[in-house]
């Protein structure tokens, strides 16, 4: 059953409440559809926290918990999500998300050496900034569609085989 497994990896709704970075969300995080896990809300909360993910910024969580507040989608479930980019998978994923910039702007793949420089640092942005940030945006529309319908389709499976099991 997804809602089960699902529940067993989203953070406790009292320790999203007591969190001094979600504090400054007051009132709205007392909406109990932002707790709540049906299919609407977990399929929602899976497309803005993998959508999330791809963006290269800092504070994902804070990006992700406004926008599930936003949506009216899960909370915890879309905040957790975010972690797909972790300090262990970030390389690979925007690696990723550059090659698949330079593939749609039909650029080749440069060879950079990083310069820990103001300068060096320009040069990068410069360099493969368009096409990190464009793979980025594609990457992050494409897995939050993507985990939109696999879990929609997941949860319906999931019903339709428990009514079956039923009877």
């Amino acid at each position: 059953m997804p809602k089960k497994t699902i529940q067993r990896f989203i953070p406790k709704t009292e320790d999203l409440k007591a969190s001094k970075h979600l504090k400054f969300f007051g009132d709205w995080l007392h909406n109990p559809n932002l707790w709540h896990l049906n299919r609407r809300s977990a399929a929602g909360a899976f497309a803005i926290g993998l959508f999330v993910a791809f963006i290269p910024l800092p504070s994902q969580m804070i990006i992700a918990a406004a926008l599930a507040i936003m949506f009216k989608v899960n909370l915890p479930l879309s905040v957790a999500l975010v972690w797909i980019s972790n300090p262990f998978t970030i390389p690979a994923i925007f690696y990723f998300c550059y090659l698949v910039g330079t593939g749609i702007l039909g650029q080749p793949v440069a060879d950079y050496h990083l310069e820990l420089t103001w300068h060096g640092l320009e040069h990068l942005i410069a360099t493969i900034g368009p096409a990190f940030l464009l793979g980025s945006l594609v990457n992050g529309i494409v897995f939050s569609v993507c985990g939109y319908f696999a879990i929609n389709a997941l949860w319906r499976y999931s019903v339709r085989r428990r009514y079956r099991k039923r009877r």
